[in-house]
């Protein structure tokens, strides 16, 4: 698990550093209620990221295992 870790989070970290220049890049969030199209979130390594695309920052609102059930926010 330890080697697991070492590969994951450096990738996650890097594609949520690629949203300040493309933030527009992934699809609005599915299960974010009453979403105006600022909630978006993308896959990676089993992992979901969901953010929000402020007017001059990203924010990100969470990361969870895909393997777990979705929450609506």
């Amino acid at each position: 698990m330890v080697k697991a870790k070492r590969v994951i989070w450096p990738d996650i970290l890097a594609s949520t550093h690629e949203l300040a220049t493309s933030p527009k890049v992934y699809r609005p969030d599915k299960f974010k209620r009453d979403n105006d199209g600022n909630f978006r979130a993308y896959e990676l390594h089993r992992y979901r990221i969901a953010y929000h695309m402020g007017k001059d920052e990203v924010t990100i609102v969470r990361v969870r295992h895909t393997s777990m059930e979705p929450q609506d926010y």
